[in-house]
């Protein structure tokens, strides 16, 4: 049975750190105008923030939100205006070589380890991962056992996710290598950021 729980785990935990997702789009695209070795501060942000999260929200924030749900609303209106500001900055990234291009990049820089982390607390997606691991996969006996479990699978999960991600961006570069098709590129990418909100606005909470 443990094996099968463990095996359950990884699938899910897989499934949903590959998938599109805020945190997954912007590592695209910082993978595309930063590079990979500018990224890393924003890879191991997401893995570490993300590791806390899970952490907090299985040792009980759900609980919180449950007896001060004003709590769970102001959290739900701060994540729709950093997302729609970090849609708007990545939509508005110059590429080196267009009019103003050089200004552009001196202005935008990809996100260091403490934005990334912090932006978890803030990301729709990893809230919702979040809490499908803890009411999904944490058994109510030895509870803290099981959430050691979900944490450490996550973050084994989490790295080739995200390097994945960023890699893909690097190579993707190549086909961007247009200042213009680059900056199309970005519009597009803040664009599908910004719709990643789509959750929030229809969520029932």
């Amino acid at each position: 049975m443990m094996i099968e729980h463990v095996i359950a785990i990884l699938l899910f935990s897989a499934i949903a750190s590959a998938t599109p997702g805020p945190n997954n789009l912007m590592l695209l695209s910082s993978g595309i105008n930063y590079g990979f070795y500018r990224t890393i501060p924003h890879m191991t942000g997401i893995c570490i923030g993300f590791i806390i999260l899970l952490s907090v929200v299985g040792l009980g924030i759900v609980r919180v939100f449950e007896a001060y749900p004003s709590i769970h609303q102001f959290l739900k209106v701060v994540s729709v205006c950093y997302l729609l500001f970090l849609s708007w900055k990545i939509a508005t990234t110059a590429p080196k070589g267009m009019e103003g291009g050089k200004s552009g990049n001196n202005s935008h820089k990809p996100l260091s380890f403490l934005q990334a982390a912090s932006f978890q607390w803030v990301n729709p997606k990893a809230w919702t991962m979040g809490l499908t691991a803890v009411t999904a996969y944490i058994p109510p006996i030895d509870p803290l056992l099981g959430l050691a479990l979900v944490v450490v699978i996550f973050g084994i999960v989490c790295v080739p996710s995200v390097i994945i991600w960023t890699l893909l961006g690097v190579q993707l570069k190549r086909f961007l290598n247009d200042p213009v098709r680059l900056r199309r590129f970005n519009i597009v990418t803040g664009c599908l950021l910004a719709g990643s909100l789509y959750p929030v606005f229809f969520s029932s909470a």
